[in-house]
């Protein structure tokens, strides 16, 4: 069982950045691989980025590459989210997930369907 819970969020300005947080439960954190989502109002829930249980490979939604960076500390049994430039069409809830098959060496990465646990989320909204 992996309990995850985020933070981080908060209201910027166009153009703004921002450092998500999630941290997880359990001593085995560093064997799943992690991922954000996001879900803005009356949308579905969609992949945001991902990163292997080993932190060795990244992977990243179209709209957000060279602006976002995912990383892990293992040590910390903690994911980032380094957000920067962001723009209002990134106001959303994003959440954390956990997935112990370490999707990121699959096409299925980008599923929700396939990642076993997730948190609560946080809020970002950035204002124009």
């Amino acid at each position: 069982q992996v309990q995850l819970v985020e933070s981080g969020g908060g209201l910027v300005q166009t153009g703004g950045s921002l450092r998500l947080s999630c941290a997880a439960s359990g001593r085995t954190f560093s064997t799943y691989g992690m991922a954000w989502f996001r879900q803005a109002p009356g949308k579905e829930r969609e992949f945001v980025a991902t990163i292997s249980s080993g932190g060795e490979i990244t992977l990243y939604e179209d709209s957000v590459k060279g602006r976002f960076t995912i990383s892990r500390d293992n040590a910390k049994n903690t994911v980032y989210l380094q957000m920067n430039s962001l723009e209002p069409e990134d106001t959303a809830v994003y959440y954390c997930a956990a997935e112990a098959s370490d999707l990121v060496y699959s096409d299925l990465y980008s599923d929700a369907r396939g990642y076993d646990y997730w948190g609560r989320g946080t809020q970002v909204t950035v204002s124009s």
